[in-house]
């Protein structure tokens, strides 16, 4: 009577081989159905997938395959070893140092690159525990976008794809012709003049629809603004940011004192 066994691999031959190791039998001797041919994913980094076969065993050869675990110890020890595998960055036969995988990082945002505009290039400088991609040439205001959000969804997918082979979390920042520094600059502006505006008005004062970076800006530039307080509106990844007029003491004295 013949058993089914699944086994998983890189690949559909790597596959064979584990079944080979697993059941002592001759790759070209094991009779097979291919499940799923796997998958390198976007630039080998994201969504990789597995190849998975069906291998068919007699009866006697599954029992003698080997003295060590039973068919239900071998499925959970392959799903236990697929699931460490997802889960660690790097399996250990291609291991790679800080430096592949910047050149993988590198290599990932120059494609993403070429199919938005032509003339962009990378430079990648490490800062402590954050790398920064800093893109030159090509359209720029394509490559930002609207209040930086195609340059944030680029920065999103990077950092994705780094860490997803990386032993540590990294930080990725992904920069346009120095527009990080320049939009930190107008947003703090933009703030110092409406804090201004609520303290002159006495009358809330709203920024629209802003990410979670630049509201934080905001809130660490006007932290210590005498006379206003800041406060994120709504839910979601893109809120409203409100700064608000403190009402001072002495007319809160004066209102009780006539009230009274």
């Amino acid at each position: 009577m013949a058993k089914s066994i699944e086994f998983q691999g890189k690949n559909v031959d790597q596959a064979i081989e584990r079944a080979s190791d697993e059941l002592s039998i001759p790759p070209e001797k094991i009779k097979h159905e291919v499940l799923a041919y796997g998958s390198s994913g976007i630039f080998g980094l994201v969504g990789v997938k597995k190849a998975k076969i069906k291998v068919f065993v007699e009866e006697d050869k599954s029992k003698r395959k080997r003295s060590k675990p039973n068919n239900r110890e071998t499925s959970i020890s392959l799903k236990e070893e697929s699931l460490a595998e997802q889960a660690a960055p790097l399996s250990a036969e291609d291991q790679k140092n800080d430096e592949e995988l910047i050149a993988a990082g590198c290599r990932a945002l120059q494609t993403i690159l070429d199919g938005i505009t032509s003339g962009a290039t990378v430079n990648v400088s490490q800062q402590r525990e954050r790398l920064l991609f800093s893109i030159s040439g090509g359209d720029s205001g394509v490559l930002i976008g609207k209040r930086g959000q195609t340059l944030e969804a680029m920065q999103y997918l990077l950092e994705k794809m780094i860490n997803k082979k990386s032993a540590n979390r990294v930080r990725v920042l992904v920069d346009v012709e120095g527009y990080i520094e320049k939009r930190k600059n107008n947003l703090k502006q933009m703030a110092s003049r409406l804090a201004e505006k609520a303290k002159r008005t006495k009358k809330p004062v709203t920024i629209g629809q802003m990410n979670a970076h630049d509201r934080r800006i905001v809130h660490i530039h006007l932290k210590d603004e005498n006379g206003i307080r800041t406060q994120s509106i709504g839910e979601g990844y893109y809120r409203k940011l409100m700064i608000f007029p403190k009402k001072q003491a002495e007319g809160r004295r004066r209102n009780s004192e006539a009230n009274g």
